[in-house]
């Protein structure tokens, strides 16, 4: 199977310079402000842009406010969902409708400030970042929200390796091929960077932005974020590393609690052996509980050996095994 070109999954004129993707639930009283800040601003600096909002289940007057303010703003399109389905979700969907050189990720609850968006976009098309991640360095919530925050972004920090202080922050700004190259699922979206670099876009920035207090309505987040978010975390660390060698991960346990456990029984059996050959006094082996835990570890080395034997043949039988990203090409034809 070919590898999969970036050159082929992505339009090589870009309509506008700038697309805006925003997820939003039951943000009906602060649509009309944000659209009018964000054409006050990209106007200003005069920046061809478009704005995509997502509509992720919403039970008030969202859509209607979307469907009035698109009849007389050309820049707005949006997307509906049944129900919620979640941030990542709406990412996600909107990633696929983007047709910008760079994409940009805001909140619609009017906490990030637009007057971040051109230099967001500076600093993907002349510095060359791949993604920059903003830093709500002066945070305007209760101490419940900013110190689980900071626990959160340190753990994240130290698994990844990517030296950014906020992760969560949704005003983000991405080179276009980052998100036609990623899929955003389940409650990933804290981790897009995470996503990004194991896809091997590397070069990631950060930007000290504004955060605005919360003007109309009550946050839709709460503590279990955090939890799901450690669990998440976890996942992409496992699936990043291991998705297409997972006998790596699975088989090196499986022989280390193999090895382990026969090594214990061996010595028990010796050791009943050398015993009994001076004459001593001992336990049968059967009657040691350390024996038992040997057995253990000699049963879950083998169920983990097979299963990574198992994930192995269903990734080889997959349809993607063979995809990987290509930059670019030299003198090559393009299959």
């Amino acid at each position: 199977m070919p590898a999969l070109s970036l050159s082929k999954r992505l339009p090589q004129h870009f309509p506008v310079e700038l697309s805006i993707v925003i997820p939003l639930l039951n943000e009906a009283e602060s649509l009309p402000e944000l659209t009018r800040w964000i054409h006050s601003v990209l106007a200003q600096h005069g920046l061809t842009y478009e704005v995509i909002l997502i509509d992720d289940g919403s039970t008030d007057d969202s859509w209607a406010v979307m469907e009035e303010l698109a009849a007389t703003n050309t820049h707005l399109r949006g997307i509906r969902f049944n129900r919620n389905y979640g941030k990542s979700a709406a990412l996600n969907v909107g990633f696929k409708e983007t047709t910008g050189r760079v994409v940009c990720t805001m909140d619609a609850d009017l906490q990030d400030s637009p007057e971040e968006l051109p230099e967001l976009y500076r600093m993907i098309t002349e510095d060359g970042l791949d993604l920059v991640s903003g830093w709500k360095k002066k945070r305007f919530d209760p101490l419940s929200k900013t110190l689980p925050t900071k626990l959160f972004n340190g753990a994240t920090r130290w698994i990844s390796g990517i030296p950014l202080h906020d992760f969560n922050c949704g005003l983000k700004a991405y080179d276009s091929r980052v998100v036609k190259s990623i899929e955003v699922y389940g409650e990933m979206h804290r981790y897009i960077p995470v996503i990004a670099k194991w896809a091997g876009f590397r070069r990631i920035g950060e930007k000290v932005v504004q955060h605005q207090e919360r003007k109309y309505g009550t946050t839709k987040f709460g503590l279990e974020r955090f939890v799901y978010g450690f669990l998440d975390l976890m996942s992409i660390t496992f699936v990043s590393r291991f998705r297409r060698r997972p006998m790596h991960f699975f088989g090196a346990l499986g022989s280390v609690s193999f090895l382990l456990g026969m090594l214990i029984t061996l010595w028990l059996v010796g050791e009943k052996v050398w015993l009994s050959w001076h004459n001593y006094l001992s336990r049968d082996v059967t009657a040691q509980p350390l024996f038992f835990l040997a057995l253990v570890a000699v049963v879950i080395g083998v169920q983990l050996f097979l299963a990574g034997f198992l994930a192995e043949m269903i990734q080889l039988n997959g349809d993607n095994r063979n995809d990987y990203l290509v930059k670019e090409r030299l003198n090559l034809k393009e299959n």
